[in-house]
């Protein structure tokens, strides 16, 4: 199953990588964009090729119009990097630059300007492409957009219909600024499940389990998809009611998905 919840973790604070593999993230990112000053690129990348010993994580490298990507993107081939997280991926090209140095890795499209919804399409088509990913953050500051909510909702559909289209998991949906909100958290979490998206960026070890939770389903639905699919399955194809309700073939597969996503045990990044 893919990720629901990734955590970030500075690139130059290794210190941090256990608490955040503790933290119950179903994917741990190294970053070495934002979360780490220009002064410290270098520090940053060298710390996390030390501290990838024994781990499997996601690696955010600088976008490929910085001087620090090539040397990213080479550390990025590192067997301890399970994915490899681009940010401002604005056309396919951009991620085939990305896999020339870095080889077969799984690749997280980070979509956060203009010009990469623009061409949502071509990028989600790239080869190599796992996962779409929202970053609303940077969205708003490059389209000038205030509001986080409604503004947002036509862009959030477009990625999750360029997923689908592309045969991809379900896009995963940006951060919620606020660390201390549970509310506003959990309500971005189920507001991201509910457009389509499969998870969601964390900032912080507090914020991860308030996501796993909505996009875990709850278990009277898993109840409901279990008696559908032992309905549907002693029915042997025939017609047959749940709840008074008849069991077609979208129910049925809306039912497997469920105990899909209801499965236990950690998700692979």
């Amino acid at each position: 199953m893919s990720p629901r919840s990734y955590l970030f973790v500075p690139g130059d604070r290794p210190e941090r990588f256990a608490k955040a593999e503790a933290s119950g993230a179903d994917a741990v990112i190294a970053d070495l964009e934002d979360a780490v000053s220009p002064a410290a690129k270098s520090a940053a990348r060298n710390a996390v090729h030390a501290a990838l010993a024994g781990r499997r994580v996601v690696l955010r490298v600088n976008g490929r119009d910085t001087p620090w990507f090539d040397d990213d993107a080479r550390l990025a081939a590192h067997p301890g990097v399970a994915a490899v997280m681009l940010p401002k991926t604005a056309q396919a090209d951009d991620v085939a630059a990305l896999r020339a140095r870095c080889g077969d890795k799984p690749v997280l499209a980070l979509v956060e300007t203009a010009r990469g919804m623009a061409c949502l399409a071509a990028i989600a088509a790239a080869p190599g492409v796992d996962r779409l990913v929202f970053g609303s953050v940077d969205f708003q500051l490059d389209m000038d957009i205030e509001d986080d909510d409604e503004a947002l909702r036509t862009w959030r559909a477009h990625l999750v219909l360029a997923s689908r289209v592309a045969g991809l998991a379900a896009p995963v949906d940006g951060v919620t600024v606020s660390l201390d909100d549970a509310a506003r958290i959990a309500a971005d979490a189920r507001r991201a499940r509910a457009f389509g998206f499969g998870g969601k960026l964390c900032i912080h070890p507090r914020q991860v389990a308030l996501v796993n939770a909505a996009f875990t389903p709850p278990p009277e639905r898993l109840d409901w998809a279990r008696r559908v699919v032992a309905a549907s399955e002693a029915a042997g194809g025939a017609a047959v009611a749940v709840d008074g309700k008849m069991i077609d073939a979208p129910v049925l597969a809306s039912a497997l998905r469920l105990l899909r996503a209801g499965a236990a045990g950690p998700r692979q990044a």
